[in-house]
């Protein structure tokens, strides 16, 4: 059958095609049996897996703001090159987050109600509002790499004519909301624990925010490589990693300093579930990560930087399921774990955000090396580069074994 072009499969594709199939089943399941057959909430417990998986896909998307607030606004030239990957992160981030929601909603065909029925006291409403209101601007933003694929400029001078007033709004929204959704938790003082219950609850969710979103588009740089040539500089990549490296240290000062402010540090050093589940994040998602960080070898290896970039992932995710599951079971002195169907449906939505992104990244021109006399562009290709793997797909988690931009530079090459 000439002419029939099948699809490359890859030990990815078929992991994703299961995962998202049996994700379509658990959601079918969940909107004919309900919330209380398909899940392990209760009264006692009314917040779990999903509540923790908006938080964490939202923290990851911060990338987004964070990279058109340096570039638009602080004119960071220097970062252009990660703004399409960025905008990408957070539209592909906020759409699975509102469909999160949409599954989580006990009403879901109630989903529209915010839009007429306000309730200004309610964080939730802020909420809300910031994640409809964000994600059309992200739209907005993400228009011109599809206009630009099919050749349609008109539109795009419009837009751009446009832009920095719907970019400085996107920044404060996308601001206010991702401090929110740690104000949410103030509403809880005498339930989650203390470890992490704190009025700074804000301020930390926005701080930790920044080193997550800025570690998402380093793996997805190092991943989406191909041909032995980065997608992203090195030298930019390395000035990334620097920026994630003060976030985690600012981090973890205010965080430190507060616990201990409010008589935490018997909370800390008494070992209980409580106290593993907080060194565990804290240690692998801020303190060894930021130690490896310090270490230019580190931030200009792509093997060290992938390593630390992972590891600030993994913390952060540790950080928001601990917060929205582990620290609330401390009242009710009930453990929750959720049922098969929470855990298909938030490993099938997981498949569809990779699989989006991987396939818009191969088709649009989200990742570019500008080919103009940008020093950070040449520095990354001075040297001989070796494939990073067989293919840019997501099943090509590991990084390169071998790293020959970074040890030219180690070596004065």
């Amino acid at each position: 059958m000439k002419g029939l072009r099948l699809p490359h499969l890859t030990g990815w594709r078929p992991i994703a095609t299961i995962l998202i199939l049996a994700g379509i089943l658990a959601a079918v399941a969940r909107f004919t049996l309900g919330l209380g057959a398909t899940t392990n909430l209760s009264d006692e417990f009314p917040w779990g897996l999903w509540i923790g998986f908006d938080f964490l896909g939202i923290g990851l998307a911060a990338s987004g703001f964070t990279i058109v607030a340096a570039v638009h606004l602080f004119h960071a030239e220097e970062y252009e090159p990660i703004v399409r990957p960025a905008i990408l992160t957070a539209f592909i981030g906020y759409l699975l987050v509102v469909l999160v929601l949409i599954i989580d909603l006990g009403r879901p065909d109630h989903f529209w109600h915010p839009l007429v029925m306000w309730n200004p006291h309610s964080v939730m409403c802020e909420i809300s509002w910031c994640l409809m209101l964000y994600t059309t601007v992200l739209s907005l933003e993400f228009a011109p790499i599809i206009l630009e694929k099919f050749h349609i400029h008109s539109p795009i001078k419009w837009i751009h004519a446009v832009s920095l007033p719907f970019m400085i709004f996107g920044v404060l929204l996308s601001t206010l909301h991702q401090s929110s959704f740690g104000s949410l938790y103030l509403i809880v003082p005498n339930r989650l624990h203390a470890l992490w219950y704190t009025p700074l609850l804000p301020v930390l969710f926005f701080i930790s925010c920044i080193a997550s979103g800025l570690s998402m588009i380093v793996l997805e740089s190092i991943i989406f490589s191909r041909d032995g040539r980065p997608f992203l500089p090195t030298r930019l990549r390395a000035n990334l990693a620097k920026a994630i490296a003060l976030a985690l240290a600012v981090y973890f000062v205010v965080r430190i300093q507060d616990l201990l402010s409010r008589g935490g540090f018997r909370d800390m050093t008494t070992l209980s579930y409580y106290s593993v589940a907080f060194w565990g994040e804290l240690l692998i998602g801020f303190v060894i990560p930021f130690a490896m960080l310090l270490f230019e070898r580190i931030r200009v290896s792509q093997t060290g930087l992938y390593s630390a970039s992972l590891m600030v992932v993994l913390g952060f995710a540790f950080n928001r399921m601990n917060t929205a599951i582990t620290g609330l079971e401390h009242y009710p002195s009930q453990t929750y774990f959720p049922s098969i169907i929470e855990i298909f449906i938030m490993l099938g939505i997981t498949a569809c955000g990779f699989c989006a992104f991987s396939f818009i990244a191969e088709r649009l021109p989200i990742f570019r090396v500008e080919e103009s006399g940008d020093p950070f562009h040449h520095e990354a290709l001075s040297g001989v580069q070796e494939p990073l793997s067989e293919s840019p797909e997501c099943e090509d988690l590991r990084p390169s074994q071998a790293d020959p931009i970074s040890r030219a530079q180690l070596h004065g090459g």
